[in-house]
C-alpha cells in the first residue's frame, strides 16, 4: 500500500521552509506539556508555552524535544507538528544502562516465549467456529494539525486565479486537492466466517476506491494486518532485530498486562535516537497479546497500533490504527516576494480498522462457505454507510467527488487494470491481454526465443476468450505458433472448455507444469540454458478445466500430435518421428491457498502449503497413434515452522510404463554445462545446479529438495533483512530399456546429491545468491565440475 501511495506523491515536487509550529502533548493523557525544550544540534530553539505550543524558524531537518520526567524524542521538520512524549517510570530509568549495552531483558524474552507458545491456543481459530465484521479506511492526506494552515495559505495566495498554460496534474490539481479533500481514500467492509469443518470464508461486503470505477480485485482482497498472524515483533526468528525490556505492569479493560518496550537493534546511539520504538502489552493471565504500539525512528513520522479484545476466552483483533509519513509537500508561489518564505506540509498514509459483531459459535451452513476463499458481494460503495463506525467528514466526502473526476480525466482505471494484469503475468491493453512470460526466453536449442502471446479478455466477451501466440527462435531460425479459444460454462468459478492447435518445440522429458502459477513458472525459466535436446510437436487438443472447490482443480485433455526429435535420435531403430494420440488428466490440490474470482477468472491471493500436483498421461494405438504407454508424475510441496527455523521441501517423481520415446521419459533437470569451467545458472523449481543438462534420462525416478531457513536475521546494507538457507537436493532413478534410445545419454541410477547455502537478500538487495557443491557417488576430482553458483530473484521465494 505504501508503494502505491508513493506513486501519487511523485507527482508533487516543491522545496522550502518558513515559520514552523510544534505542539507537545503527553502520550497517555494528550494534555499539553509546557516548558518543553526544542533544540537542533545542541542549539535551543525555544520552550513550549502553557498550551504546549512553540513557533520557531530553523533550517534543520530534525529537532530534539526534551521535558522533565519524559523520554527524549526526535522529530522531522514540518510546517505544523504534534509530538507526544512518554513519561519515564522508575523501572524505565533503571534499565537505561541495559539499553546502552544493547541486550534484551531476560524477563521480557521469557514472557515473549510464552506468548509464542500459547499463540495458537489464544487464537480465535482454536474455536470451533466464529464470525465477525470489519470496516477499514485508508487515506492519503496532510497531517490534521496542518489542514487549517494549508487552507489559510491556499486562500491567501489565490494561486488558481491565474490562467495556466499547461493542463497537468502537477501544476493544476495537486495543491487544490489538498485544500478541500484528501488525495486518496479507500473504504472496505468485510465479513469473516470460520469453521473447523469448512474452513475460512471472507466476504467483501462492499468496497470503494477513489478514482477507480473497477477495483483491482487482488488489491481489495489484501489482508495486511495482525488479524490472524503472529506480529513481526513477537516472532522468535526476529529476536535479533529488536531489543526487549520489561518496564511495567498496567491494567487495560480490567485485566492486568505486562508492558514490554522494544527498539530496533540498529538504533545504537541512545543520545540521538529514540530509546524505544514501541511497546507490547501482554495479558498476565493468558499471555495473549492485548496491544502493540510501534513507532518510527522519529515519532511523528509514523505510528502503528493494534489492539485485541478478549472474547469467548480468545483474543480477537478489535482495532488497528496507523499513520505513516510518505513525504513532504512544499508550497512555492512565483509571485511571493520573499522566495525563502515557503511552507512545507508532511503527507501521511492513514489506516483505521475496526472489527465488531463478534459471534462464536455460529450456525455452520455449507452454502455459506461455498466457492473460493474470497467472495465479492458489492463494489459500488452504496452499502458502506451500514458498516462505517464514524460518518465521513466533509473532506472525505469531497475526496470521492474530486479524485473520481480526476480518475476519469487521467484514465486511472486503465492504468489500474494494467497493474492488475501484471500481478498475473499479463499486460492489459483494452480488450487484449499480452503474456509477459512469452516475450523473451532463452534455451540452448532455440537460443533467444522472441514471441508474443495475446488473449482476448472479458471486456470483449465474458464467456468466450480466443488467444494466439507466435515465437521465433534466433538459433534454430524457426517460427512457432498456437491458437485456441476458452469457452466458460459459468462466471462463478473457473470452469471452461478449451480447444487449441499448435506447432512448437519443447525440451525432451520435461516434468509437466500444468496448473502451476506464474511465480512457479518464472522459477523454471532457466531450466534449459544448457539443454538442447528438444522435440517438435504439431497437433490439436480439446480440454476441460473445473475448480471443484477452492482447493481442488481438475483438468482433462484429449490430444493428437505429430512428434519428432530435433536432435540425432532413433527410437528402437524406427526413426525419430511418430504420431501420438493421448489423454492427460491433471489434478491440483491446495487446501490452504486463498483465491478470489475476478472478471478475468480465478486469481491466487496467497499461496499456502501443502500443495499436490498430479499428472496421468495415457497414449492409445487408435486414430493413428503409435504408442500405448502410461506416464505418471507427481509433485508434493510443503513447508513448516519450528523453533529451529522454517523448513520447506519438495518431493517429486515419475514413472513410465510401456514403450515411449525419450521425450516422454524424464530428464533429470540438470542446469550445469559440461563444457564450461565455471557453473553459473539461474534457479529452477526442480533443477540441480551442479548436474549437466541434457545428459541423464530415466523412465522412473524420485527426487527431493529440502531447504531450511536459519532463525538468524540480519541487515548488511540498506533496509532489507537478510538470512541464510541450507539446501539439500537429491534424485535417483533408472532406465529399464536404455537400448531402445539410440543417442548419447546416461541413466542416473545412483543417488545424486548436492548441498548448498543460499544468502537471501544478498547484500540487502532483492536477489538471492546460492553456492552449491556436488556430494556422494557422482563427485569428481575436479572442483569446478562439483561447484556451482546460482542466482535467484527474491520474489520467487520458496
Amino acid at each position: 500500500m505504501k508503494r502505491g501511495l508513493l506513486l501519487l506523491l511523485f507527482l508533487i515536487s516543491f522545496l522550502g521552509y518558513s515559520q514552523l509550529k510544534i505542539k507537545i502533548v503527553d502520550d497517555a493523557s494528550q494534555k499539553p506539556i509546557p516548558n518543553a525544550k526544542v533544540s537542533c544540534d545542541n542549539n535551543i530553539l525555544g520552550y513550549t508555552d502553557t498550551q504546549g505550543i512553540l513557533e520557531f524558524k530553523t533550517s534543520c531537518t530534525a529537532i530534539t524535544i526534551e521535558a522533565e520526567s519524559y523520554q527524549k524524542e526526535t522529530a522531522s521538520i514540518e510546517s505544523s507538528m504534534e509530538v507526544s512524549l512518554i513519561k519515564k517510570s522508575s523501572k524505565t530509568t533503571a534499565i537505561e544502562a541495559v539499553v546502552i549495552e544493547d541486550r534484551s531483558d531476560p524477563r521480557a524474552l521469557e514472557i515473549l516465549k510464552k506468548v509464542n507458545k500459547l499463540f495458537k491456543e489464544n487464537s480465535p481459530k482454536s474455536l470451533s467456529s466464529y464470525s465477525y465484521k470489519s470496516y477499514e479506511k485508508i487515506s492519503l492526506d496532510i497531517d490534521e494539525d496542518s489542514i487549517s494552515q494549508f487552507k489559510e495559505y491556499f486562500n491567501d495566495l489565490n494561486i488558481f486565479k491565474k490562467k495556466r498554460e499547461k493542463d497537468s496534474l502537477n501544476n493544476i490539481t495537486a495543491r487544490k486537492i489538498f485544500a478541500k479533500s484528501k488525495l486518496f481514500l479507500w473504504e472496505r467492509a468485510q465479513e469473516f466466517l470460520y469453521s473447523k469443518k469448512y474452513g475460512e470464508k471472507i466476504n467483501i461486503l462492499d468496497n470503494r476506491i477513489s478514482g477507480l470505477k473497477q477495483p483491482i480485485y487482488e488489491m481489495i482482497a489484501l489482508q495486511q494486518s495482525n488479524r490472524d498472524v503472529i506480529p513481526e515483533q513477537i516472532k522468535q526468528e526476529n529476536r535479533g532485530l529488536y531489543r526487549f525490556f520489561l518496564s511495567d505492569t498496567v491494567e487495560l479493560d480490567g485485566r492486568k498486562n505486562f508492558v514490554i518496550r522494544f527498539r530496533e537493534v540498529n538504533y545504537k546511539n541512545p543520545d540521538r535516537k529514540r530509546k524505544y520504538n514501541g511497546a507490547i502489552y501482554v495479558d498476565t493471565e493468558t499471555y495473549g497479546i492485548k496491544k502493540i504500539e510501534n513507532f518510527s525512528k522519529n515519532k511523528n513520522d509514523g505510528i502503528i497500533t493494534s489492539t485485541w479484545v478478549f472474547y469467548n476466552n480468545k483474543w480477537f483483533l478489535a482495532h488497528e490504527k496507523a499513520k505513516l509519513k510518505m513525504g513532504k509537500m512544499a508550497m512555492d508561489d512565483k509571485d511571493r516576494f520573499n522566495k525563502k518564505d515557503k511552507k512545507s506540509f508532511g503527507t501521511y498514509a492513514f489506516l483505521t480498522s475496526n472489527y465488531f459483531d463478534f459471534e462464536s459459535p455460529i450456525d455452520e451452513k455449507p452454502k455459506d462457505f461455498k466457492g473460493y476463499t474470497f467472495s465479492v458481494k458489492s463494489i459500488d460503495g452504496h452499502a458502506l454507510d451500514h458498516y462505517r463506525t464514524d460518518p465521513l467528514t466533509d473532506r472525505e466526502r469531497n475526496t470521492y467527488t474530486t479524485i473520481d473526476s480526476l480518475g476519469k480525466k487521467y484514465k486511472i482505471d486503465n492504468k489500474a487494470q494494467i497493474l492488475s494484469g501484471l500481478l498475473n503475468g499479463q499486460i492489459r491493453v483494452g480488450s487484449v491481454d499480452f503474456a509477459v512470460d512469452e516475450v523473451v526466453n532463452y534455451n540452448s536449442y532455440e537460443g533467444f526465443r522472441l514471441g508474443l502471446k495475446a488473449k482476448i479478455n472479458e471486456n470483449f466477451n465474458p464467456y468466450f476468450s480466443p488467444d494466439y501466440y507466435f515465437a521465433y527462435g534466433v538459433k534454430d531460425r524457426r517460427w512457432k505458433y498456437g491458437m485456441g479459444i476458452d469457452v466458460k460454462t459459468t462466471l462463478e468459478k473457473n470452469s471452461f472448455f478449451r480447444f487449441d492447435f499448435y506447432d512448437d518445440v519443447t525440451a525432451s522429458g520435461e516434468f509437466y507444469r500444468r496448473l502451476w502459477n506464474f511465480k512457479m513458472r518464472m522459477a523454471n525459466f532457466g531450466n534449459n540454458l544448457n539443454n538442447d535436446r528438444y522435440y517438435h510437436f504439431k497437433g490439436a487438443s480439446l480440454s476441460y478445466l473445473n475448480d471443484v472447490t477452492n482447493g481442488l482443480t481438475l483438468a482433462f485433455a484429449v490430444r493428437r500430435n505429430i512428434e519428432e526429435a530435433e536432435f540425432d535420435y532413433q527410437f528402437k531403430d524406427e526413426g525419430s518421428s511418430f504420431k501420438n494420440f493421448n489423454t492427460l488428466f491433471t489434478l491440483k490440490y491446495s487446501p490452504n491457498s486463498t483465491n478470489i474470482m475476478t472478471p478475468q477468472g480465478k486469481s491466487l491471493i496467497d499461496q499456502k502449503y501443502p500443495e499436490l500436483y498430479f499428472n496421468y498421461e495415457q497414449s492409445y494405438r487408435t486414430l493413428g497413434g503409435n504408442f500405448n504407454y502410461s506416464r505418471f508424475d507427481a509433485l508434493f510441496v510443503h513447508n513448516f515452522k519450528t523453533p529451529l527455523g522454517i523448513t520447506g521441501f519438495r518431493l517429486y517423481g515419475g514413472m513410465v510404463f510401456g514403450e515411449a520415446p525419450i521425450w516422454k521419459n524424464f530428464t533429470m533437470n540438470g542446469l550445469a554445462s559440461p563444457g564450461k569451467d565455471f557453473n553459473f545458472n539461474l534457479t529452477s523449481f526442480l533443477g540441480f545446479a551442479t548436474l549437466e543438462g541434457g545428459k541423464y534420462y530415466n523412465d522412473k525416478f524420485v527426487a527431493y529438495y529440502f531447504t531450511h531457513k536459519l532463525p538468524w536475521y540480519f541487515k548488511s546494507f540498506g533496509h532489507n533483512v537478510s538470512s541464510f538457507d541450507l539446501v539439500l537436493r537429491g534424485t535417483i532413478g533408472d532406465m529399464t530399456h536404455p537400448e531402445y534410445h539410440q543417442f548419447k545419454f546416461k541413466p542416473l541410477n545412483h543417488l545424486y546429491q548436492e548441498v548448498g547455502l543460499e544468502w537471501n537478500n544478498f547484500l540487502s538487495s532483492y536477489f538471492n545468491l546460492g553456492f552449491f557443491y556436488r556430494v556422494g557417488y557422482y563427485t569428481t576430482p575436479n572442483f569446478k565440475q562439483n561447484f556451482a553458483i546460482q542466482f535467484k530473484l527474491k520474489f520467487l521465494e520458496f
